[in-house]
């Protein structure tokens, strides 16, 4: 099992990482993502520890340990004991981590229990996918992911666009691989990942075949490059005034691929449009690794949730009706994910490999209102803080300075906390509902799997209106127009 250090160490290397036009050298060490990296290793040390229970052998007569998240769930009781290694790790970050390891792990599970789908092709590309799972279950690799073409346009697909390779594409077919051009995106994670998976799961037409791609490529690969998003833990001036800012960050990145060579053995898919269909849905990565999204998404849910019946205890005001009937309304929100991830399991039935995959009607269901739930759960806390977030000094240096530390304690406490507490409590609410930081998680939870209509449309498609369709039918044969 790969521990905490083990994994730092890794990410030390030669990738090309830009923030404010500056190369970073030491993605471990810098201030912008030296947080989440720490955050990451204690995901790892969290694995590792035997107390977790996330420890498993990698399949039958294997003597590799390796990280339940990793591993492909072959019965109900693997789902199960997946679903808890996925809660264990979302836990530890309440939540706040949406790229942890064990997103795109749940993919190449996926992907590596249906190796038939990648050998379909001009190419069999099977044998990839089967030893970069079994290296993911050695070497329990964080694998980001950047599956999006850049906002170019939105009117048409890659062909159209002018230039050469706008969307990362095929350069150059040579013996040995193939050389990649163009940009992905939105690598969140990245920086600090082992390794990325670079696909598109926007459809294609056959004139984008050179752009129908799915590989793995390190970081820190020669030609590679990542644009980060202005991260915020920089400007977080501690952590009891930015809790979350300073913890949970990840770092969401443009990767440029400035002709960056593909070995044949880390391809998977190769300019084949309807590939890169099958890898996502006809292996079951998609409802598997939404289904950890969804887990994730509970556990946030509820940590939200706790705030907000804290902030309500420490005002004095949870005895109120109308803070009752606000709080019942988060109770209500963060139970339908939780019951969702359940039905998944409940619902859940091998498939023709043999993999057991959560159902796709109640995962599909909970994406589909995603995009309305997060910003419903944040109203409702904006609601219940006020202008208690506002009223807080302007850093913990307000605590600690004699001279001010007086009128803090006199005017900025409650009944039920100490000034101290009290500001650490709405430092929290704001950096989860008011800061840079909570704005891109607003944005990010909205836009989680794919814009609205798009995620609305696998809950349609999953949905299975046959049997109330056949009710309605059977309900209006059932009398005529000559019914009293």
């Amino acid at each position: 099992m790969r521990t905490g250090s083990e994994y730092l160490a890794c990410i030390k290397d030669d990738r090309e990482i830009y923030v404010d036009g500056r190369r970073v050298h030491d993605v471990a060490h810098h201030p912008a993502f030296a947080p989440i990296a720490t955050t990451i290793a204690e995901l790892f040390d969290v694995a590792a520890d035997p107390a977790s229970g996330m420890t498993t052998h990698a399949g039958p007569g294997s003597e590799i340990e390796t990280n339940r998240v990793f591993t492909t769930p072959r019965s109900r009781e693997d789902l199960a004991a997946f679903r808890l290694a996925v809660e264990t790790w979302a836990h530890h970050t309440h939540g706040w981590v949406g790229r942890s390891p064990d997103h795109v792990g749940a993919f190449v599970s996926a992907f590596a229990a249906h190796t038939e789908v990648f050998g379909s092709g001009e190419r069999d590309f099977s044998a990839n996918v089967t030893a970069f799972h079994e290296r993911m279950l050695r070497e329990n690799l964080y694998v980001s992911y950047a599956i999006i073409p850049p906002q170019v346009s939105r009117a048409d697909t890659a062909h159209a666009w002018a230039g050469d390779l706008v969307q990362a594409g095929v350069a150059e077919e040579r013996e040995d691989g193939i050389v990649v051009r163009g940009a992905q995106m939105l690598a969140t994670g990245a920086a600090v990942a082992d390794e990325i998976f670079v696909s598109c799961i926007k459809p294609l037409t056959e004139e984008d075949r050179d752009f129908a791609l799915g590989f793995v490529v390190p970081v820190n690969a020669s030609g590679l490059k990542l644009y980060c998003r202005r991260p915020y833990a920089p400007a977080a001036t501690s952590h009891y005034d930015y809790p979350l800012s300073t913890r949970y960050d990840e770092t969401d990145a443009l990767l440029v691929f400035d002709d960056v060579f593909i070995p044949w053995d880390r391809v998977f898919v190769y300019r084949d449009v309807a590939g890169l269909r099958r890898q996502f849905f006809d292996t079951g990565a998609h409802v598997l690794g939404n289904w950890q999204a969804q887990i994730r998404f509970a556990v946030k849910l509820q940590f939200l949730a706790g705030i907000a019946r804290k902030v309500a205890a420490v005002n004095g005001v949870d005895k109120f009706p109308g803070v009752v009937e606000k709080l019942g309304e988060l109770a209500s929100l963060a139970s339908l994910v939780e019951s969702a991830v359940l039905a998944a399991e409940y619902t859940a039935a091998p498939d023709e490999q043999g993999m057991w995959r959560p159902g796709s009607r109640a995962v599909y269901g909970a994406m589909g209102l995603q995009a309305e739930l997060y910003p419903r759960v944040l109203a409702v806390l904006r609601d219940l803080v006020g202008g208690g977030v506002l009223q807080v000094p302007s850093s913990v240096e307000d605590m600690r300075n004699p001279d001010t530390r007086a009128d803090m304690d006199r005017y900025v406490h409650s009944p039920a906390a100490e000034a101290e507490e009290r500001v650490k409590l709405f430092k929290l609410a704001w950096d989860a509902v008011g800061s840079e930081f909570a704005g891109r998680h607003h944005q990010y939870e909205m836009f989680y799997a794919g814009a609205p209509f798009v995620v609305k449309g696998y809950a349609f498609r999953n949905y299975g209106f046959d049997a109330p369709l056949a009710a309605v039918d059977s309900f209006l044969a059932s009398y005529d127009t000559h019914a009293a």
